[in-house]
């Protein structure tokens, strides 16, 4: 049964050497030339003019969750639909399930205001 997995342990051992052969590369063959200007914390051109630690509007969680809501149905619609025969009654239930649960935070998202922009 273990042997099953072989080829996957050698997959991730691959490409965990290659990612970690890829670092080390930039390191020693990189230049390292730090200076003022490269070590700043902003380099956009001028200073920064406020905390970057400010808190974030509430409307920024909800369109989130928002779009996870959609994402979500649109993600799990699709193969849904296409097994709708082989999985009868009993998927078509599920799924309304599902959608019905993904209703309800779709109105949480609207009765929050989510939807409405100043």
């Amino acid at each position: 049964m273990l042997e099953n997995y072989l080829p996957i342990l050698i997959f991730l051992t691959i490409g965990i050497l290659v990612g970690a052969g890829a670092l080390a590369a930039g390191f020693v063959l990189g230049e390292h030339r730090p200076d003022a200007a490269k070590n700043a914390p902003y380099e956009c051109g001028f200073e920064a003019f406020e905390n970057a630690r400010i808190k974030f509007d509430v409307r920024y969680y909800l369109v989130a969750i928002l779009f996870i809501i959609f994402d979500l149905e649109i993600a799990f619609l699709f193969p849904w639909a296409v097994v709708l025969d082989g999985i009868g009654m009993v998927g078509f239930v599920a799924m309304f399930i599902f959608l019905a649960i993904l209703v309800v935070g779709f109105i949480y998202e609207w009765k929050k205001g989510a939807l409405e922009w100043e």
